[in-house]
């Protein structure tokens, strides 16, 4: 346990106490919780006169006061990423390895816990699209937030009759194949589709169809001489908004299709595609509220998530561009690697053929020692030995790299593969290779 984890319930209580002006128990649970205080500094225990006296330390009155530990590395991490947020908008950490991740997470979540983001706003974590980590600073409140209702948002009006129906929701209507559900159920889905449409049209939003699968209208097969009418037809209903370069599908359904319960039978549900961010997705009939109270908030939010695409595709273009550039700089580290390697190779060459040819060259000196030394240089029988040296010295004089002045090596174009081993283990494959 370090010093600065959180206090139990048990050790919290007696550290109050104590703050308080009580004495220190001779409960053996007390004594121990006391010396487990005292080992994280929060408590001073003496030992005199055969008592046993406990005061609550400067650190102790620091943790009651603000409910954490003075020493908590934690605090300063989540405190100067929040100063970052506070100064930048947003933090992207480019592809964190785990181990990282994780004490980005535990940052965030302990500035969540001890409320150390600015009034009215929030944290977002998000994963982009090329492994790079995005901790964001935006505004409102967490959507899973105690105390946030879907009622909070401006209503939508949803008409009592289907009238002047946009040509979506008409296309729905007309359609037996979908919201295949009982005549009331029905109705109403519709009318939640055209308040939904209508005011999304007011506000400047696109409307389309989202095409059903065939596979879900009759078709005929042939059995004993027979045709039979075949079909699928689909609980739900559909229709797609598009808000900026954005679509997103609406999807309007019965809640418990197989529930024997009258009641949970006409329940609706609205619900939105996943969202990478965690934000809801869902809204039902419950007993606080119905879905036509809460049409507001499902706009509201694909409105949220259309902002948050927009700032996500900004955020993904600059990933790629930042990846493009670390690309290229990778590259031009592992080109100047490879020639630095190419050099050295021919460096350690010419010097293997150096030390070779001075060490062939004293052998033809000892040869032709050992020739005049046996027969003399003009003996016949001495002829094949003389040409045998002659070849020698005109090979060793050919493999001498001083026998010129050598100049500077140029490193031949590698191809990209050959630069694989020069290439950091965490960059990718080249932009449109």
């Amino acid at each position: 346990m370090r010093r600065w984890s959180p206090l139990n319930d048990r050790q919290l209580a007696l550290l109050r106490r104590l703050d308080a002006g009580a004495e220190l128990g001779s409960a053996s649970t007390e004594r121990l919780s006391a010396y487990a205080l005292r080992d994280r500094g929060l408590l001073a225990v003496v030992r005199r006169d055969g008592s046993v006296r406990a005061e609550v330390t400067a650190a102790g009155k620091f943790y009651l006061e603000n409910g954490r530990h003075p020493e908590d590395p934690l605090y300063t991490r989540a405190a100067e990423l929040v100063e970052r947020l506070v100064a930048e908008g947003r933090v992207v950490i480019p592809e964190p390895d785990e181990e990282t991740g994780v004490e980005y997470r535990r940052a965030v979540d302990y500035a969540k816990r001890h409320n150390l983001t600015p009034p009215g706003k929030r944290i977002e974590k998000l994963r982009l699209w090329n492994r790079d980590l995005q901790i964001s600073l935006e505004d409102g409140p967490h959507h899973n937030a105690k105390g946030e209702r879907p009622q909070s948002a401006p209503p939508i009006p949803v008409p009592v009759q289907l009238r002047s129906l946009h040509p979506v929701v008409a296309a729905i209507k007309e359609d037996r194949y979908r919201l295949a559900v009982s005549a009331a159920l029905r109705g109403r889905a519709l009318r939640l589709f055209q308040g939904l449409c209508a005011e999304a049209v007011k506000r400047g939003h696109g409307v389309r169809e989202n095409p059903m699968d065939e596979s879900h209208r009759s078709r005929a097969y042939g059995y004993g001489g027979a045709s039979i009418a075949c079909r699928s037809p689909r609980r739900e209903g559909e229709v797609d908004l598009v808000v900026g370069d954005f679509t997103y599908t609406v999807t309007i359904k019965q809640e418990f299709p197989q529930s024997e319960d009258p009641e949970r039978a006409q329940s609706l549900m609205v619900e939105l595609p996943y969202s990478r961010s965690g934000r809801q997705g869902k809204w039902a009939d419950r007993k606080r509220w119905r879905l036509e109270d809460v049409l507001g908030a499902v706009l509201r939010e694909i409105e949220v998530r259309s902002r948050e695409d927009v700032q996500r595709r900004i955020e993904e273009k600059r990933a790629e561009e930042d990846r493009k550039v670390r690309w290229q700089a990778a590259m031009d580290s592992a080109r100047e690697q490879a020639d630095q390697a190419q050099l050295a190779t021919i460096l350690r060459e010419q010097a293997n053929d150096w030390h070779q040819a001075r060490a062939l060259s004293q052998y033809c000196d000892a040869l032709e020692r050992r020739i005049d030394a046996s027969c003399g240089s003009t003996a016949p029988e001495a002829v094949s030995t003389w040409q045998w040296l002659e070849w020698a010295r005109a090979y060793v004089s050919s493999l001498d790299p001083l026998r010129e002045l050598p100049g500077m090596p140029v490193p031949r174009d590698l191809e990209p593969e050959e630069l694989k081993p020069y290439l950091s283990g965490r960059v990718r494959k080249p932009f449109g290779g």
